[in-house]
Order: C-alpha cells, then structure tokens, then sequence
C-alpha cells in the first residue's frame, strides 16, 4: 500500500483571526521545544495572569480616578491619562521581556538617516519627530505591542494612539481603559465612522500636542480566512493580490493624513515579519498566545523595517490616486518580505 499523506496544518477558522490560544500547530517548532512541562506551564500561566491582571486593575482604577479632571482641567487630564498610557506601555514591555522575551532587528532604508540608533549596551534609541501617522502590515496579534514598544524607545509611548475595530470597545476593563487613551474605533461602515472619525481626530489635529497614530490598513491580521477574502476581493475588483499581505483599503488611512496634514509632515511605514514562519502558514497559527506565553516559545525574532514619506508628496486629494498610491507601497512591501521570506532578513540600505 502506498504510504499515507501526512497530515496538513489545521487551517484558521474565522474565530482564529486575531488573539489564537491555541496550541501552537507546526512541528517542529521555529523556536524549539518547550522548555517548560505542564506544571511549569500551569506556574507561567498563574504568574502572568496576576500580574496583567493586577497591572491593568491599578491602571484602570487611576483612570477612574483622574476621569473628573476632564471637566475642571482638560490640559492636566489628557497629562494625566498619558501617565497611565505610559503605564500600560511598561507593563506590556516588561511582560514581554519576562514571559517572551525575543530578539527585535530594526532596520530602514535612505529615507530614515540617523533616527535608528543602536546604544553601546545594544538597545535601540529611535528618533522619530513627535507627530507622525504610522501605517504597518498586520501579520501577528501582537504587532501592536511592537510598535507600542518603538515608541518606548523614543520616549512616545504615553502619546500613541491606535485605530482598532469598533468590537474591542466594549471588552471589559481594557476596553473601557483605551477608551480613556483616545483610541479611535470604527465599526468598518464608512456612513457611520465618518463624522466620529472626524470628531475623534480634531483633538489630535493640533502641532503642539505630541501623537503617534497607528493604523493597519488591512483591517486585520493575515490568517487562512482572511487570505482567502483577500484574494476574492482581488478577483472582483480586478486586482492583483498579495502573497505575504492582505490588500489593504485605503479610505481610513486617506481621511486621515487628509484631516491631519495641515499639523503633521510624515507618514512613517513600518513592514513587520516574524522568523520562522514557514512559507504558507501564518504567524497566528504558530507563534500563539499559549505557545510564547506558557510554552515559552515566543517569536524566534521580530523583524522591523522602516520608511517615511512627507504627506506634501502623497496625493490625498484624489481617491484613485491614493488607492494607487497605497498600493503600490504595498506591493513594496510584499517585495521587502518576500526577500525575507528566501534570506532572514530585510535587505539593508
């Protein structure tokens, strides 16, 4: 008899595409065998939770605390609630650093001159201006906790806004906390977001007032089901579609550079990619919540890599253009993982 076919890698499901508990499903796995038994799991699991769990419970209850300041003192309030945001970003790094620590290589090309730093003990100092929109592919969960992270290097992250789906919103305790951070919600229904976008951006819309703000433009992170979506909105669009990406949608993005090009220069793009990911899989399925957490086997390392252009020279004003525009920057960047995806690394300018 002829020997049977080995088994493929469950593909996602639609309640896959985002935060993945799941039990990591390649072997072997990019980052090793676990060093960690099932009661070491059970330890790791305990220890994390407490101490997110206690992080966010003091965070959340300073904001409460500091809420009634917004009608008696709005400056010292959004002061304040930048305090509590740099909270956040020091829990969420110093969790990381313990339960899934990983190597970050960072780099750019031409147009990014002496704002990557390296110190003498290693660590990265960034130097981005105090304004900027960011736009980055969205591959893993956690992408957001990276670019959190550069921010903490350039001493940002009490000032970083993201644009996340209208859903996360009502999520206990840390969605009642980023509401507090000003983090914009959209619900994807541009007749509804439009004029609550544009309310949500006036207060940013000043130059003296710090702000990172962080869009995916693909909505959502890459998965088995939403790589197939992408590629029949391809087809009925008549459009090539992406090998390592989703294709991303530009009407947010465009409204806002559109709304906040009279106070800020740059947009800054960010292509992120994960090692060890083998060639059609996706990250979420092997670098999972469980897998770096409690196996201890986060992302064998996290590859950033950087690019700006002055919003003077995109063409906003046209849709169509701006379609193009962002699309052409995606196709680049599918060139930029593909080259990672044959050698390790991004190529070096």
């Amino acid at each position: 008899m002829p020997p049977k076919p080995k088994p493929k890698p469950t593909p996602s499901t639609p309640e896959d595409a985002g935060l993945n508990f799941k039990k990591p499903n390649v072997e072997p796995h990019p980052s090793g065998r676990t060093p960690h038994g099932q009661a070491g799991q059970v330890e790791r699991a305990f220890t994390a939770a407490s101490t997110f769990c206690s992080g966010i419970l003091a965070i959340s209850a300073s904001q409460f605390i500091g809420a009634p300041f917004k009608s008696v003192d709005p400056e010292f309030y959004n002061s304040y609630m930048a305090f509590t945001k740099q909270s956040f970003g020091v829990l969420a790094t110093t969790m990381t650093q313990w339960w899934s620590p990983t190597v970050v290589r960072v780099s750019g090309d031409n147009s990014m001159p002496s704002q990557l730093l390296r110190r003498d003990d290693g660590s990265l100092q960034c130097k981005f201006p105090e304004r900027l929109v960011m736009m980055s592919n969205h591959q893993l969960y956690t992408d957001w906790l990276y670019l959190w992270w550069i921010a903490y290097t350039n001493k940002m992250h009490g000032h970083i806004y993201i644009i996340l789906k209208e859903s996360l919103k009502n999520v206990p305790i840390i969605g009642w906390g980023m509401q507090f951070y000003n983090f914009i919600f959209l619900s994807r229904k541009w007749a509804d977001d439009k004029d609550r976008f544009k309310e949500q951006l006036m207060p940013l819309n000043k130059p003296e007032v710090p702000m990172w703000l962080v869009i995916f433009p693909e909505g959502t992170n890459l998965s088995a089901m939403t790589r197939e979506r992408s590629k029949q909105w391809a087809s009925k669009n008549g459009i090539q579609d992406m090998k390592h990406q989703l294709l991303p949608r530009s009407t947010g993005l465009r409204f806002c550079v559109q709304n906040l090009r009279k106070s800020t220069e740059w947009l800054y793009d960010c292509t992120i990619a994960y090692e060890g990911v083998p060639e059609g899989q996706y990250g979420q399925d092997i670098y999972t919540l469980r897998g770096s957490l409690l196996e201890g086997r986060p992302p064998k390392s996290v590859n950033m890599y950087w690019r700006r252009f002055r919003i003077t020279t995109i063409p906003v004003d046209d849709s169509t253009a701006f379609d193009i525009w962002l699309r052409n920057r995606w196709r680049e960047k599918d060139y930029l993982l593909e080259h990672f995806q044959k050698f390790n690394q991004f190529p070096t300018d």
